[in-house]
């Protein structure tokens, strides 16, 4: 089942939307009060409910976020058990940012930043100053997303449209080496919408239909969803969105060219559980969108992507046989990518440099597909009063690249080959009362080849942690501290690796192989603290709070970098073309080539906290982050990949029972050093939610509620600013059906 025939385009579905939006106001007047309904009921329903309200009450409001088991936690940990920067975003979360990229998912965690360079259906997610090339290893659904493309800017983007998610976990930092190969920044891990999750428990079936609007860039979205329980061992769920975006402006009022899409995705996913203690997940996600490419304000390619994404997880758990708790992840991601030019492109010829047209009609095709298999399981024992979790996996990525199309098209300098990365690992994580330690070792090994070229290499990574938790009062006895140092082992990519030919445009030069390069080794102290605490003001609230400080040694770190020509040794690294410094007035004398440098060095602060009680909730997170390059002799570099330093501040209120939240966010975003566009910049954010009655509700949310213009520092370069959109309104309401 896939997406590559989907070509469906326009606002068809805009009429049904409009006359959605319109009778909202009418349906909520309209709707009973909850006092109103409650009166009618049994007396004996009514104190049932009264006690469930209790019960919920007592509850710490507080789970909706740092509570919750962490999908991608490989024993079962929430984000404020981990001794690891962890952090979890909930449905209730995303329902509240209304997001319309995957980089709105991620608000306010520390940390975390994201570039698009105004192409908004893409991303590419940077952890703690460190993004592409599978330094962040970005998995939905367990499917590992490896496209990349070489272009300035964004290099590894993927695409997951926000209304097929239902939570993101983010691990900062090599700890996270036990889910997959390279991740030496982190994992973000995307977990798609279940059955379970959308049906009530009395229901066979549910359906659910969503129109929403948006100011700034005139967008419409509409989104679908249903689910159907054929018995308790079986349920299967279905959802398509369709979004359409004109360009946005920014705050100053200026429309920003190219950042205009239209998408269509879709979501089917069955769960099936053979036995009482097994389960299969069975999954495909997919979008088709499309998008203009702008180059000095003009459009000059038509973009068109299709991803496809197939999942199958299965894992098998028996609380009589401790030693098993088995999980086996397989995935094929396939995306591609076609450009066609729109205009005539003056370029240079890839092979000769010499100036040639592109004509108009021209294609480039990158075509990326990634297969994986992930396999781990968990043995829990106690041995002289020591309890044990012992962990013990591994997993394979294969990533196939093919791109062609016209000579001198983009796909050019997007090498085609094939990479395999894999490992294997054990970790032991040990619990003795106020004492926890977690030890684990992992093995990788990697090989990558084209048509001419082939390299390959192998490391083993070792991770200790210890927390410890030295307080019994009831104050302070949520109170852990903990210190952590861990390895992590990143392999070159294929462009990192095998980029060759000429600079496309504007000038030209050589991009040089290197196939000698060295991966990267990523060694991270790390100290923390956790603390949870319940009923602190008032019964059944919650005060959870992880901080930490970071030092990340970047080992034989890689960059691209362009270096002088030598007139007088023909045969150096970047020998002088006489015959173009002769011809071609477009030609300069350097080289680029991807390089190994002595370590990249990268230090900062996280901090995450929510205050959680039945009239409402506070939060603040924060990150502070550094870093720069160190050459072989000693020269050092600001990092480009450095985001802005943020402060996040939160607060939503509840009213009518919890059907009403109100609420606003406050972010400040200091500029990082060497950056020389970027400037320090606050945003103000403001949400409301009003469940109706049962099966209606509506959202409003306004972003950027001041207008204020702002670039994103990892987008543009570092003379040209892209600018973020100015004020938007979002309008949503959604009804929803079952039985």
């Amino acid at each position: 089942m896939g997406l590559v025939n989907w070509e469906w385009r326009g606002r068809s579905a805009a009429n049904g939307i409009v006359a959605l939006l319109a009778s909202v106001a009418a349906i909520a007047l309209s709707a009973p009060s909850a006092h109103a309904q409650q009166a009618t009921q049994p007396a004996g329903e009514q104190a049932d409910q009264s006690k469930k309200a209790d019960q919920e009450k007592a509850a710490p409001v507080g789970a909706t976020l740092l509570d919750k088991i962490l999908v991608l936690s490989r024993t079962g940990e929430t984000a404020i058990e981990s001794l690891a920067s962890a952090s979890h975003v909930g449905q209730e979360q995303l329902d509240r940012r209304m997001a319309t990229t995957p980089n709105e998912m991620l608000l306010g965690v520390p940390g975390v930043a994201a570039q698009a360079d105004a192409r908004r259906v893409s991303t590419s997610i940077n952890i703690r100053g460190l993004q592409d090339f599978g330094r962040v290893a970005v998995i939905v659904d367990g499917a590992r997303q490896d496209f990349q493309r070489s272009d300035h800017g964004t290099q590894s983007t993927f695409y997951i449209d926000p209304e097929l998610v239902k939570s993101v976990d983010v691990i900062r930092g090599p700890v996270a080496n036990t889910y997959g190969s390279g991740a030496i920044g982190g994992v973000v891990f995307f977990d798609t919408k279940d059955a379970e999750d959308f049906l009530k428990p009395e229901e066979t079936w549910g359906a659910s239909v969503t129109g929403r609007y948006e100011s700034n860039g005139k967008g419409w979205t509409t989104s679908a969803s249903g689910a159907y329980r054929f018995n308790e061992n079986w349920d299967v769920l279905g959802n398509i969105v369709y979004r359409d975006y004109d360009d946005y402006k920014d705050g100053g009022g200026d429309t920003v060219k190219g950042t205009g899409f239209d998408v269509l995705s879709g979501l089917l996913k069955t769960t099936i559980r053979p036995t009482d203690n097994s389960e299969l997940k069975l999954g495909w996600v997919g979008s088709s969108d499309g998008w203009s490419e702008i180059s000095g304000g003009v459009p000059i390619n038509d973009a068109d992507l299709k991803s496809n994404t197939f999942t199958a997880r299965y894992n098998i758990t028996d609380e009589d046989k401790s030693w098993l708790d088995l999980h086996i992840n397989t995935s094929y991601n396939k995306t591609n990518l076609g450009l066609t030019s729109l205009v005539p492109l003056n370029r240079f010829d890839p092979t000769t440099g010499d100036s040639i047209i592109v004509p108009a009609g021209s294609t480039s095709t990158f075509d990326v597909g990634t297969a994986a298999i992930d396999i781990w399981n968990t043995s829990r024992f106690e041995t002289g009063g020591v309890a044990h979790e012992l962990t013990y996996g591994g997993d394979w990525v294969n990533d196939d690249v093919k791109t062609g199309g016209t000579a001198g098209g983009d796909s050019f300098y997007t090498p085609s080959g094939k990479r395999n990365v894999s490992g294997a690992y054990v970790q032991d994580k040990l619990t003795w009362d106020w004492l926890e330690i977690i030890a684990g070792l992992r093995y990788d090994s990697y090989s990558l080849k084209d048509s001419t070229h082939e390299t390959s290499g192998d490391r083993v990574s070792p991770r200790i942690t210890v927390g410890v938790t030295p307080f019994d009062t009831p104050s302070l006895s949520g109170l852990q501290f903990y210190g952590t140092y861990a390895e992590g082992y990143r392999s070159p990519s294929l462009t990192e690796t095998l980029i060759s030919g000429n600079h496309p445009a504007g000038v030209t030069f050589p991009f040089l192989p290197n196939p000698n390069l060295k991966p990267e080794t990523g060694k991270t102290v790390e100290f923390g603290v956790n603390y949870k605490q319940n009923d602190i003001l008032e019964a059944g609230d919650a005060l959870r709070i992880k901080a930490a400080y970071f030092n990340n040694d970047v080992d034989d770190y890689i960059e691209g970098t362009s270096f002088g020509a030598s007139f007088s040794y023909p045969t150096s690294a970047c020998p002088v073309d006489w015959d173009q410094l002769m011809n071609n007035p477009g030609y300069i004398p350097i080289c680029y080539q991807y390089q190994n440098f002595a370590k990249a060095k990268i230090n900062g602060f996280e901090l995450e906290g929510v205050y959680d009680a039945g009239w409402g909730y506070a939060g603040l997170s924060a990150s502070i982050t550094n870093g720069h390059t160190i050459s072989y002799e000693g020269i050092r570099a600001d990092l480009a990949t450095i985001p802005s330093s943020q402060v996040t501040a939160q607060l939503g209120l509840r009213f009518l029972e919890d059907k009403l939240t109100v609420g606003g966010e406050v972010q400040y975003n200091g500029k990082p050093k060497g950056n020389a566009v970027a400037r320090d910049y606050t945003l103000v954010n403001a949400f409301a939610s009003y469940q109706a009655t049962e099966n209606l509700k509506v959202d409003f949310r306004a972003d950027n509620l001041f207008d204020v213009k702002y670039a994103n520092p990892l987008n543009g370069s570092t003379t040209v600013a892209v600018y973020e959109p100015g004020i938007t309104l979002k309008l949503a309401a959604t009804m929803r059906f079952g039985g």
